[in-house]
């Protein structure tokens, strides 16, 4: 017989990863937004560097995302 507390214990893992995931697709998205709205900065190099600065962050905050999901499985 299963104990109760290990479907608590399941449902909550599932719960993190569901928001680990989730998390991997919004910064995906706006590393993506950033890189686009860069490349169509002409005019302004300062904002152009930012946004790519802003893009960068996404991405480790990517692969950062990805680690914990590795590590959870």
């Amino acid at each position: 017989m299963v104990s109760h507390s290990f479907f608590h214990h399941d449902s909550k893992k599932e719960s993190i990863e569901e928001v680990l995931e989730n998390s991997v697709e919004i910064e995906e998205d706006l590393m993506r937004t950033y890189l686009i709205t860069a490349e169509r900065v002409h005019d302004d190099p300062e904002l152009k560097e930012r946004l790519e600065n802003f893009a960068e962050g996404n991405a480790k905050r990517t692969k950062q995302l990805l680690d914990e999901l590795k590590k959870g499985n």
